[in-house]
């Protein structure tokens, strides 16, 4: 079983995506910002996918992009930015900094199955 995280300050979003993820056969775990899920990260190295927040505090969506992409071990990992941030170049400045895509809060389970399935994390 392939292993996704879900990084949102919003335990009620992390609930919601970790539902989606689970259905679509993942193993999920979940941070509450990009400095907790660094640290899981290192934990757990088979993660196959991330799920970003853009805004959280001690460490923002966007830095944990950029730190990711850092590390040799994610560096192709799929990972898809799911925020509320909608101005163009929030979503240029995602991609640039290695998100593979984006999807806009509110969402909905057919919206980020067809994301994931864009970027061949879902058959």
């Amino acid at each position: 079983m392939s292993k996704a995280m879900v990084i949102d300050d919003s335990r009620a979003i992390r609930m919601i995506l970790t539902g989606i993820l689970s259905e679509l056969g993942y193993e999920v775990c979940q941070a509450a910002n990009g400095k907790e899920a660094l640290q899981k990260a290192d934990t757990n190295p088979d993660v196959a996918l991330f799920l970003v927040d853009w805004n959280m505090p001690e460490m923002n969506g966007l830095e944990f992009v950029q730190r990711v992409r850092g590390d040799k071990r994610f560096v192709s990992t799929p990972l898809m930015m799911v925020t509320t941030e909608t101005e163009i170049n929030q979503v240029m400045r995602a991609i640039e900094a290695g998100a593979n895509e984006y999807v806009m809060k509110p969402f909905t389970k057919d919206m980020i199955e067809e994301k994931l399935r864009m970027i061949g994390a879902v058959q």
